[in-house]
């Protein structure tokens, strides 16, 4: 939502202080069309030889993203954590041998049936009993430090992929100016070919072929580049949730006390979502 206020306050400023200042915005409105597409098409083709269809699904999803806002608020953060110390508890209760079915079939899991909204998140899923599978098919005593790398490496892993639509705007968003550019040398071609007509008609000329310079210059900065800024930060947000997981897992392998765990995954979460110690605490004991 704050991204789309965010772009109405920019053409409004924009334009808006344009025209406030004696400037027309017909000819700048009538030139816009063609240097769109020029830029436009430029930056889709560049797009399309540049990356597979999946990577450009993944920008798609990623723009919209944007305008979603983050997937996971702070009741998913307690949700993950109450979730995670409740198969610890029952490996720690049970043993191995109880906790092996929601390891191998978390769909039919009462536990991780009581979190649809983590279920739905194939990741999460696979963070929590990826982990946990190593716990229950162990023979011999585990080293928790081992354990630990692997689940750092699968998160290091998805973080690098999800990143990918923040880079290819990114390079977009470097790219724009220069095809901005593009547009204008051509308009300057375009007037050049006309030298023979009245200055006035020459103006409006080499004003439009501006037109394009202003355009890539704007969507670089003004847009795609702020896109893939928010991107960037939503997914290091949610990727928070993944962190939390493991911090709990590892923190209760290590035979940690409750209190220290609490806080092992609390102090894994921005301020923004992370609960406070008493939320979990009480949280964990009504359960």
């Amino acid at each position: 939502m704050l991204a789309a206020v965010g772009f109405v306050v920019l053409l409004v400023m924009v334009f808006g202080g344009f025209a406030l200042t004696g400037g027309s915005l017909g000819p700048v409105l009538a030139a816009m069309p063609h240097e769109m597409m020029i830029i436009g098409g430029a930056a889709a083709g560049a797009l399309l030889i540049g990356n597979s269809l999946p990577d450009l699904k993944m920008v798609g999803a990623g723009v919209a993203r944007i305008f979603k806002g983050p997937r996971y608020a702070r009741a998913d953060f307690l949700a993950a954590i109450f979730l995670t110390v409740k198969l610890m508890r029952l490996l720690k209760s049970e043993g191995a041998a109880a906790l092996e079915a929601h390891v191998e079939d978390p769909r039919s899991s009462a536990l991780f049936g009581e979190q649809p909204k983590l279920l739905a998140d194939p990741f999460f899923v696979a963070v929590v009993t990826d982990t946990l599978r190593l716990v229950v098919v162990s023979s011999g005593s585990l080293n928790v430090h081992a354990v630990e790398e692997v689940a750092n490496n699968a998160i290091r892993t998805h973080h690098h992929e999800a990143l990918k639509p923040v880079e290819t705007l990114q390079g977009l968003s470097d790219a724009l100016p220069a095809l901005g550019i593009v547009a204008a040398v051509l308009g300057v071609v375009k007037t050049m070919g006309s030298i023979d007509q009245p200055p006035a008609v020459l103006g409006a000329m080499i004003g439009a072929a501006l037109v394009g310079t202003f355009l890539g210059v704007l969507l670089a900065y003004g847009i795609v580049g702020p896109l893939a800024t928010r991107l960037k930060r939503l997914i290091e947000l949610d990727g928070e949730i993944y962190e939390t997981a493991k911090a709990v897992i590892v923190a209760s392998l290590h035979n940690n006390p409750q209190p220290l765990v609490i806080e092992a995954a609390r102090t894994s979460i921005s301020h923004g979502n992370q609960p406070s110690f008493a939320d979990v605490f009480d949280g964990l004991r009504a359960r």
